[in-house]
């Protein structure tokens, strides 16, 4: 009965070993994924040429992020600007000096459940994992 347990042991403590890193570099990659995506938007809707980042544009970057994997409906996006105003608006776009803030969101999708083999509590179901930026308009009328 003890060799049981001890074969039991370890075949989780090795099961962990062996594959709690690759899940972590699929994470880890997600994140960065995320956060360039983040800076691309946030560096062609803060340009000159627009002002705002609408939702064609985040269209185009569900769709880049398929490309890596990413569920594209999963993806959540939130822009803000520091004066208040809807930097969506590409009627009304922002003006230089005015922030645009955007901020991304994906699920974790419990790639961390194998932490379970060594008696760690793993994210809840719906933990996400989150890519921010910010940068100021250039946009001159």
């Amino acid at each position: 009965m003890k060799s049981i347990l001890v074969f039991v042991l370890f075949a989780a403590t090795m099961c962990w070993s062996m594959f709690s890193p690759i899940y972590r570099h699929v994470l880890i990659v997600r994140q960065a994924v995320l956060q360039q995506e983040v800076d691309y938007l946030l560096e062609v809707g803060a340009s000159g040429t627009y002002g705002y980042i609408d939702e064609a544009m985040l269209d185009a970057s569900r769709i880049r992020l398929a490309g890596f994997g990413l569920t594209p409906g999963e993806v959540e996006f939130e822009i803000t600007a520091t004066n208040g105003a809807a930097g969506t608006n590409p009627a009304s776009p922002l003006p230089r000096g005015v922030g645009l803030s955007l901020t991304a969101t994906y699920p974790v999708e419990g790639l961390l459940e194998i932490d379970r083999l060594i008696g760690l509590t793993p994210p809840s179901r719906d933990a996400r994992i989150r890519a921010s930026g910010m940068k100021m308009s250039e946009y001159v009328p």
